[in-house]
């Protein structure tokens, strides 16, 4: 049957909802090997085969994360070697994405990001040109490695649990890279990540550096925070917050932009959401070009109404 490669990075010991969708989306196409990033505990090894994965390759080194990306692409060459997968899926993150540029060159293999879907043909679907039209495309040489972005399907378990194989693999690095000499751990907010949220509520010029009606309403809808460019450039929010084409690309079910004008640089990073809520006081802000759904009002009486109106019929 055929292999299709997946990338789950482990840094925390734990598998992540994108790495299910990712394992999910590998069963339509094939059968899910999985490439581990460090130690395969008992724990995430009965989580993979829950979700099908018949085999699963660990580093024979265990400092994969000592250098930034180049030992994680090296290891995931040799998996490659091995595994010979028909296909290599990774996550549509700023890592995920160099680490399958770095792949492609060690393989000559083509690479397409920012996927929405995958057919079994591997033609993947994606936006392009800021969000502004979107296209097929397919890779014509080597093996096809696609970055696959976060909510473009839902994770369910496979029909019958896989007893995967654990396999322990052995590489070479020797390219330069540069050294990470020390960690500081981001300060829980209690909010899903960005990147993997179903609820994205985001704030831009319009908050005035007031974030809260923006957070309470994240907070409403179990959520998280995002932002636009001009919010995060100002020092309103920190910039690991910032959606659009120079910051994250998010994907979910629902984003709600108040006070953005949703200019093409916001609007690249979020336009693949499946329900768009606008709140803005310009009746002719861009926004509202692409929004399923839009307000023109104040977003600091629209934002907390909506927030005391969800409690309300959640309680």
């Amino acid at each position: 049957m055929t292999n299709i490669l997946v990338f789950i990075d482990v840094p925390d010991g734990s598998l992540h909802k994108s790495q299910l969708e990712l394992l999910t989306l590998a069963r339509t196409l094939g059968q899910p090997v999985a490439a581990v990033s460090g130690p395969v505990s008992d724990a995430v090894a009965e989580a993979l085969g829950e979700y099908g994965a018949t085999a699963v390759f660990q580093p024979a080194a265990a400092d994969l994360d000592a250098v930034l990306t180049v030992r994680k692409a090296d290891f995931l060459a040799a998996v490659m070697d091995q595994a010979q997968p028909q296909a290599v899926l990774l996550p549509n993150t700023f890592e995920g994405k160099e680490i399958a540029g770095r792949l492609s060159i060690k393989r000559r293999s083509g690479v397409i990001t920012d996927a929405i879907a995958v057919a079994h043909d591997f033609t993947a679907t994606k936006s392009v040109l800021a969000g502004a039209y979107t296209v097929e495309a397919q890779v014509r040489t080597g093996t096809p490695i696609i970055t696959f972005k976060a909510n473009s399907i839902e994770a369910e378990p496979a029909p019958e649990a896989a007893s995967p194989q654990l396999e322990t693999v052995a590489f070479a690095s020797e390219a330069p890279a540069a050294q990470v000499t020390g960690r500081t751990g981001k300060p829980s907010s209690g909010r899903p990540e960005l990147s993997e949220a179903r609820v994205v509520v985001a704030g831009g010029r319009g908050v005035n550096g007031d974030f809260s009606a923006v957070e309470d309403l994240a907070d409403a809808l179990g959520g998280a925070v995002g932002a636009s460019r001009a919010a995060t450039d100002a020092g309103w929010i920190e910039h690991s917050a910032q959606v659009g084409q120079t910051g994250q690309t998010v994907s979910p079910q629902l984003y709600i932009s108040a006070g953005i004008s949703g200019a093409i640089q916001q609007k690249a990073g979020m336009q693949t959401s499946k329900v768009i809520v606008a709140v803005n006081k310009d009746p002719d802000s861009p926004v509202f070009e692409i929004a399923d759904f839009g307000i023109v009002g104040d977003l600091f009486k629209v934002l907390p109404q909506a927030a005391a109106e969800i409690r309300k019929r959640k309680g």
